[in-house]
């Protein structure tokens, strides 16, 4: 229904604007705080003046997401920081890091609906004045749909876990703030007062599964998970591809992320009569072909002999055979 409403913003090149990815998600992610600030004193406003715990429990959740905002402005620049001596591999997984405080702090919010929605249900309710509200949880709406796609497209552009989570926090504010304009609307038309905590219960619900699927997303990357297979078949299928410039094998392949980060690291056999320097000159070109296939990609190469191919990990000489290109090599 809203779909008209949000902008169409211009495809993103992440090759053409790497120098300026920080600078443009710090900016996105400022601008979801500026949404959330505003948003949060119309919400404040409008609960005080109707009544309503369901409006009430949508400016503790936008408080929840300005909170969450901030972490991912702080987590996004520190992430950009160059690796260092006591970070040799950088500082992205603080994205990760950031990503899973903010579902930690979408749970917390649920409690405090919970806790306040059950309460009203307890000793009653009384909302007024709902035209207001109304106004105030449509604009609301309209103002997160826009702010998220802002962020979701920035964060897929520069692969930003902090974005991402703070764009999911968003459409769920979204999705939860159309709940609580349907029991306003219907508290307006039927005069059941009751409804109104009803809808506050089940708005914290949907906010319990958003942040248990941004803890469990950001987590997996935290304890080191592998890249998906998408990602390792092509790195697969690149290697194989390099048959026929002297590479026998790969085996150990082991890849895993970090932010917008992906170190990959293999061991790699040479046939015989390849020079050393034929064999770095090799390893440097695939290196090049596998951040070609998965972008933003840190390869670290260890060159072998042939006499170190292991059964199953050949590569084909000439034209490498689609079941070699995507076998899971052996781990060595």
């Amino acid at each position: 229904m809203a779909r008209h409403l949000i902008p169409q913003l211009p495809r993103v090149d992440p090759v053409a604007l790497a120098g300026t990815a920080g600078p443009i998600k710090q900016r996105a992610a400022m601008l979801s705080i500026a949404s959330n600030t505003l948003l949060i004193l119309l919400k404040v406003a409008a609960g005080a003046i109707t009544g309503s715990v369901a409006i009430l429990t949508e400016a503790m959740h936008s408080s929840v997401d300005l909170i969450a905002s901030i972490v991912a402005y702080y987590s996004i620049r520190k992430a950009d920081v160059p690796a260092d001596e006591d970070h040799p591999y950088g500082h992205a997984k603080i994205e990760n890091l950031a990503a899973t405080i903010e579902g930690m702090l979408i749970l917390v919010g649920s409690g405090i609906i919970v806790f306040e929605a059950t309460r009203r249900l307890i000793v009653g309710s009384h909302v007024q004045k709902i035209g207001f509200g109304i106004a105030v949880i449509g604009l609301s709406i309209v103002v997160n749909l826009i702010v998220s796609t802002i962020l979701a497209r920035r964060a897929r552009a520069f692969d930003s876990p902090a974005l991402e989570a703070d764009a999911a926090h968003l459409r769920t504010d979204a999705a939860t703030s159309v709940g609580v304009l349907i029991g306003l609307v219907l508290v307006a038309v039927t005069d059941i007062t009751w409804l109104d905590p009803a809808i506050a219960l089940l708005v914290a619900a949907a906010i319990v599964v958003a942040g248990v699927r941004i803890i469990t997303r950001s987590s997996r990357v935290l304890v080191d998970e592998a890249l998906p297979e998408e990602e390792l078949g092509a790195i697969r299928e690149t290697v194989a591809g390099f048959g026929p410039r002297g590479v026998a094998g790969f085996h150990a392949l082991r890849a895993r992320r970090a932010g917008a980060r992906r170190y990959v690291d293999l061991h790699v056999q040479f046939r015989d009569g390849t020079t050393l320097e034929g064999a770095h000159r090799t390893a440097h070109a695939l290196q090049d072909a596998i951040r070609a296939r998965v972008r933003n990609a840190d390869v670290l190469i260890h060159l072998e002999p042939e006499d170190r191919v292991k059964p199953g990990t050949e590569v084909d000489p000439v034209d490498p055979a689609p079941s070699r290109c995507g076998r899971r090599p052996t781990a060595g």
